[in-house]
């Protein structure tokens, strides 16, 4: 039960650092194109590689692992919020934005998954 109180703190902690976070991207580069959602996710997929390689490394518990990647980045990630977003471009009217916003998304999220891959390796000891 330990585990599950501190996966949703986490969560609870995710859900308020994406939501600041896209709150400040928008403000600074308006709400016409999702950049925050799309920063957002970019960085989740980052996090996400470097933790799940580092922490495979360096041997955190189940309970640690699943904190960070399931509580906190479940909370912080936007996935959802793209899907909508997208969706509504599309039934909008405004589908060359939605498409690249797609694009943007998926090829951007590969790679930054895996220079968090890399980053995780280099920061971690190895054979």
């Amino acid at each position: 039960m330990a585990r599950v109180l501190w996966i949703s703190l986490a969560g609870a902690a995710g859900t308020t650092v994406r939501y600041l976070l896209t709150m400040a991207i928008t403000q600074r580069f308006g709400a016409s194109f999702p950049a925050g959602t799309i920063v957002v996710n970019l960085t989740g997929c980052f996090i996400m590689a470097a933790v799940m390689t580092a922490s495979a490394a360096l041997g955190w518990s189940a309970t640690v692992r699943m904190v960070v990647t399931v509580g906190f980045l479940g909370g912080f990630t936007t996935y959802s919020s793209f899907n909508q977003e997208t969706l509504t471009m599309l039934t909008g009217g405004a589908a060359s934005v939605a498409v690249l916003n797609v694009l943007i998304t998926l090829a951007g999220g590969l790679a930054a998954g895996t220079l968090g891959l890399t980053a995780g390796r280099l920061l971690t000891p190895g054979p």
